[in-house]
């Protein structure tokens, strides 16, 4: 994966949020649906989640690494967080991806992570990358 395309979403999007109001933002069109905030902390969570799976599928295969994005949604109540903040958040972990992706040497991508929740689900490095830019492609698309 280019790590520079990944760099260049987090740009352009950094721009777009400047443009939202906070109201939008904080909008929710039912309790069970998420805001744009949540959205966008659901997005800081799977930054977590997939940096300790770059990091330590490069010196451990098989390592089962998996979160209920709904829970931790919850839990961190990002609702309530100053979004100035929870964008800041979005934008140190995404630069980190970035950082970590354009560090990982071309054999390690072929190493295999275990995203298993309830089914086997095994995946190799560079499958793992290339996803997590598409999942957060397709998020921002709902912000």
């Amino acid at each position: 994966m280019n790590y520079q395309i990944l760099k260049n979403i987090i740009d352009e999007e950094l721009q777009r949020f400047q443009k939202i109001s906070e109201e939008e933002w904080s909008y929710k069109a039912t309790p069970e649906k998420w805001s744009k905030k949540e959205i966008l902390g659901h997005l800081c969570d799977s930054a977590f989640t997939n940096i300790r799976r770059f990091v330590v599928t490069q010196y451990k295969e098989n390592e089962n690494i998996v979160y209920d994005q709904n829970a931790w949604v919850k839990a961190q109540n990002y609702q309530n967080i100053p979004t100035t903040d929870l964008i800041n958040l979005w934008k140190a972990l995404n630069y980190q991806v970035v950082h970590i992706v354009e560090n990982i040497p071309d054999e390690a991508l072929k190493r295999i992570c275990d995203t298993t929740k309830t089914e086997p689900q095994k995946f190799t490095l560079e499958f793992i990358i290339n996803d997590y830019v598409d999942h957060l492609q397709h998020h921002l698309e709902s912000i």
